[in-house]
């Protein structure tokens, strides 16, 4: 089958590379791609806004699955319009999306069908927010509600630091109107993990655990990014939690979501923090994240094409967890000087061929990449992925730093630690 695929980053050319292993893969087109995701599928310049020119393109090239990478076309309602028009999609309709592009919603489901998270208060008022972080022990967690790009959520360990931090986000309005509403919520103590579910509305599969690194800087310093890489599996989820998670979680998160007439189809990415009690959850995502999709699809012993097009269309006959290689992988972004603030773009880039040239098991993934006259250039903060399979984490670690070394771009920078708390647990 023609597969199209939405989006831009790091996460598209990760899905059209799984994609490319599979039998029933056709042409593939991705919509508008990248210089990486121009490799393996065509790049389409299509504008992801408009549901008309995109369901025009899938009947024009005979697309049998349309697969979503990033959540503000799912929150604009993408899948709503690809159903009406009867074309396969992969992706939650806008009812579903909103278990991410609202917190207050995720956090209210949460309560009424008492699925293990933080205690919170949902505020619109600035005044009463306020005055609310001036009552409570810190630290505490302050997240605009809506979209924020994966830089909404801030840990504020003082109360000046909570004060500031709602009047940036409420009155100055530093994420637009997802910062209008937001959710301040008890700080959990833990190990942070990534648990994907592909879900067909009643039963899903899971993908092997991931862990993601957000904050720009080593040890967790600094503002909150993306992600700055990411390794899978995670060991802090071994089979015995991931049972817990799927009884206890998604579970009843999917059950719910049909019980409220927003059967959830697509992928449920649940942000977990492994405390001394239990997982409880962070947040929803409504998608797969970036960049533990990097992560878990080289991991993923099975047919990516035929997992997802089930999911869209006749689902699974039961729920379970998906073959999972017996390898580690990890992914280290390298990101351009200055992000997640300000950075500059139309950087050229070099030495990639060198830096895959030895190992077959560690490819590069563009993010935040284009050509321009010829040459591979910068397009975006997060520019590139260096992916690396092995049999144990170190050795994978040790492959990405390796190829990173041989590539080169003005003011190119990433953490040195991306990892690290992985191979504390092996010795």
């Amino acid at each position: 089958m023609n597969i199209l695929v939405i989006g831009s980053g790091g996460r598209e050319h990760a899905i059209i590379d799984k994609l490319s292993e599979s039998e029933l893969t056709g042409i593939m087109y991705c919509a508008p791609g990248n210089a990486g995701t121009g490799i393996a599928a065509t790049n389409v310049d299509l504008n992801i806004s408009d549901h008309a020119e995109l369901i025009r393109f899938a009947k024009e090239k005979n697309i049998g699955l349309t697969i979503v990478g990033p959540e503000q076309p799912l929150t604009d309602g993408i899948a709503d319009s690809f159903n009406e028009a009867g074309i396969l999609i992969f992706g939650p309709v806008k009812a579903a999306a909103e278990i991410e592009s609202s917190k207050a919603f995720s956090k209210d489901l949460m309560r009424k069908y008492s699925i293990p998270t933080a205690d919170y208060r949902i505020f619109t008022d600035h005044q009463s927010a306020d005055s609310y972080v001036l009552s409570v022990d810190h630290p505490v967690v302050v997240k605009a509600s809506g979209l924020a790009a994966g830089k909404g959520a801030v840990i504020c360990s003082s109360v000046s630091e909570s004060r500031s931090v709602l009047k940036e986000m409420m009155l100055d309005k530093c994420f637009g109107e997802a910062g209008e509403t937001v959710v301040v919520e008890e700080y959990l103590k833990g190990e942070e993990a990534s648990v994907f579910a592909v879900c067909d509305g009643k039963n899903f599969k899971i993908l092997a655990p991931a862990q993601d690194h957000k904050a720009a800087y080593d040890a967790d310093r600094g503002p909150n990014t993306g992600g700055m890489g990411a390794y899978a599996p995670a060991p802090v989820v071994d089979p015995g939690m991931m049972e817990r998670i799927a009884k206890d979680i998604i579970a009843p998160t999917v059950d719910a979501m049909r019980a409220e007439g927003r059967e959830f189809k697509g992928v449920l990415f649940t942000g977990l923090m492994i405390t001394s009690s239990g997982p409880k959850v962070i947040e929803y995502n409504c998608r797969f994240g970036d960049p533990e999709t990097q992560v878990i699809l080289p991991l993923l012993d099975a047919d990516l094409a035929d997992i997802l097009f089930k999911a869209a269309g006749e689902g699974f006959p039961e729920s379970g967890v998906l073959p999972v290689k017996n390898m580690h992988c990890l992914s280290l972004v390298l990101a351009s000087g200055g992000y997640p603030g300000s950075y500059r773009k139309g950087l050229v880039i070099t030495g990639i061929e060198d830096a895959v040239s030895s190992d077959a098991d560690t490819k590069i993934i563009h993010a935040g990449t284009a050509v321009r006259d010829g040459s591979l250039v910068s397009s975006g903060g997060r520019v590139l992925n260096v992916v690396s399979l092995a049999y144990d984490l170190k050795q994978a670690k040790e492959k990405s730093y390796r190829a990173a070394g041989k590539i080169h771009f003005d003011g190119k920078y990433c953490r040195s630690d991306i990892g690290d708390k992985g191979i504390k647990y092996y010795g």
